[in-house]
């Protein structure tokens, strides 16, 4: 394993009888990275990453986390990571710190040791004075944060977070955010699950699974630049409302896709073409108001779905000709 990687996969696949939930994906993760696993619900994150918590067996392929190989030494990979599950995985009509404690004995931690570890990581997580709440009288946020410490108690290297944030309020998902890129900055290794694409603008790299399979991943940058190159211009007004604007805009050189935002239209230039806003608008047969714009994760996931549904249909038409 290389001495940079925390996570190395290896061409790791998992079946279900005839269904492949996860397709032969590799990639590493290096070690402080927050790495993002974006994706749509039954893409097969989290088979994924139940698999690299050794919590599930692979079909085939292999990965190493924290130095032990999950399809012969899957003990050994849990003793050495912190996981949080997508379901909340804590005890309800238990207090905060009898959670904690149930958490640290699992994971070996007693007596003073374990008090210390318990007072430091509720402090860490924001959650001083909370120890003797009962857990289910906290607001699904706290909850949340409570789930993280039962994760980051032992001080593991590793922590996998399956869809932390699903269900949690926008403001409670800055704050959980706040605290990975705290965990990350001191030397943790995060890989994150999610389905939200802002989210994942905070991760160094992601990867994008489509159907099982790992067919992007890169820089949240890097894959914009790949898959949504060029300018962006946003048209709202009187003429982006006429019939055949879209096709209007499609007639200007060097725009290659319109599509509808909003009340108005968003234009993709490609980016050798140098479009103009002004020519965009002399093309609407009514004043329209024209700014430019930026591209995002989701222009990303949904460009490269397209393009996975494309490929997929091309195979399953060469195979039937052939």
């Amino acid at each position: 394993m290389t001495p940079d990687h925390a996570i190395e996969v290896d061409a790791l696949s998992r079946r279900f009888g005839a269904f492949t939930a996860v397709d032969a994906v590799s990639f590493d993760v290096g070690r402080g990275e927050i790495f993002g696993y974006l994706g749509a619900n039954g893409a097969g994150k989290s088979t994924t990453i139940r698999m690299l918590c050794g919590l599930l067996a692979p079909t085939s392929g292999d990965a190493v986390v924290a130095g032990a190989r999950v399809s012969t030494s899957p003990e050994a990979v849990k003793r050495n990571i912190g996981y949080m599950s997508q379901r909340f995985s804590l005890y309800p009509e238990l207090k905060v710190r009898e959670n904690l404690e149930f958490f640290g004995g699992a994971y070996g931690l007693f007596g003073r040791h374990l008090n210390t570890r318990i007072a430091e990581t509720l402090d860490r997580v924001g959650l001083h004075g909370h120890a003797e709440d009962r857990t289910s009288s906290l607001p699904g946020g706290m909850r949340q944060r409570v789930a993280l410490a039962g994760a980051i108690l032992h001080e593991p290297g590793i922590v996998f977070l399956d869809e932390p944030t699903a269900g949690v309020d926008p403001v409670a998902r800055r704050r959980f955010w706040s605290l990975i890129r705290e965990l990350a900055s001191a030397g943790t290794t995060i890989f994150v699950t999610t389905h939200y694409m802002d989210e994942a603008e905070y991760c160094a790299r992601v990867g994008l699974m489509v159907a099982g399979r790992l067919p992007a991943l890169d820089t949240p940058e890097g894959l914009k630049a790949t898959y949504v190159p060029g300018d962006l211009f946003v048209l709202r007004g009187p003429g982006a409302h006429a019939d055949d604007a879209r096709a209007r805009l499609l007639a200007v050189p060097g725009v290659v896709d319109v599509a509808t935002m909003g009340a108005g239209l968003r234009a993709r230039c490609a980016a050798d073409a140098h479009v103009r806003g002004d020519a965009l608008a002399a093309a609407l047969p009514a004043e329209v108001e024209v700014e430019p714009d930026t591209a995002s994760l989701e222009d990303v996931f949904l460009a490269v779905v397209d393009a996975e549904a494309q490929a997929r249909g091309a195979a399953r038409a060469f195979g039937e000709g052939d």
